[in-house]
């Protein structure tokens, strides 16, 4: 993609794809086959697992391990890796309306915080949820994960 940021020591692998304006800090390994979204940040000293996809403008703390996909619009950090919510301060930087970001944050909550599986927690964010352009990208990352997402 157009106007990455490859810090020191990051690898990225065969076949990988990253989209526009990435960020990969220090020593990032991408494994091979690994999709980037467009305005995702990896935080420095982490390892991507083969054939993971992280979302658009997700960001990724410094020092996890990330063996599954990352949704976009999420923030997460640990080893094992979990969600620490939506990237709120990358959405308001790049000007989402506060209603886009109204609408992600609810079905946020229906897809990362209530004890459903993804197809019962998709079904019901259509019912309940704006479904902005956002959240239908949102859902559709989740629905169509091979490798499973981390929640």
């Amino acid at each position: 993609g157009n106007d990455c940021l490859l810090m020191n020591y990051s690898h990225v692998a065969h076949n990988c794809i990253l989209e526009d304006n990435v960020i990969l800090a220090n020593s990032v390994n991408l494994a091979g086959h690994v999709e980037v979204g467009t305005h995702a940040v990896v935080g420095g000293v982490t390892p991507v697992h083969q054939f993971v996809r992280i979302g658009a403008h997700s960001m990724i703390g410094g020092g996890s391990r990330i063996p599954q996909d990352v949704a976009p619009f999420t923030r997460v950090a640990g080893n094992p890796p979990k969600v620490f919510g939506l990237n709120v301060v990358g959405l308001t930087r790049r000007e989402f309306s506060t209603e886009t970001i109204a609408s992600l944050k609810h079905a946020y909550r229906i897809l990362f915080r209530e004890q459903l599986n993804i197809d019962e927690a998709a079904a019901k964010v259509e019912q309940e949820v704006n479904l902005t352009a956002e959240v239908r990208q949102l859902v559709t990352f989740l629905v169509t994960s091979e490798r499973g997402v981390t929640r």
